[in-house]
């Protein structure tokens, strides 16, 4: 990005890293409980609540991680593509668009978000 008066702060955790949580905190570990809890009734497994209670416990743990971690992400510039520089020259006023990078790129994403940056 260009100069700024907007820190470069980074995300907690990366995307790959974010989204594999998730699917384990969403998905994953529920199911894991549900079949687990299930089984052991069928089955007569060892310490049924125990181990629910503990994957439970670990989910929760997930939870406030993946929570912290996305209130890094709005904090931080990594949402960002680029800016939106708003230049007042009298009466006219001036958008020019800075991108992160290759401007080619942004052909690839299904959707840019910009920051707006005043003079």
């Amino acid at each position: 990005m260009s100069e700024s008066s907007h820190a470069q702060n980074k995300p907690m955790l990366g995307d790959r890293t974010y989204n594999f949580m998730k699917t384990w905190a969403t998905v994953g570990l529920p199911a894991l409980g549900a079949l687990y809890f299930a089984l052991a009734q069928i089955w007569h497994l060892p310490k049924a609540e125990e181990v629910v209670g503990s994957i439970a416990a670990l989910n929760t743990f997930l939870g406030v991680i993946l929570g912290l971690s996305s209130k890094s992400y709005n904090k931080s510039d990594a949402k960002y593509v680029g800016e939106i520089k708003v230049e007042e020259t009298g009466d006219k006023k001036t958008f020019s668009l800075v991108v992160n990078g290759d401007p080619d790129d942004l052909v690839k994403l299904p959707e840019a978000t910009f920051r707006v940056a005043g003079e």
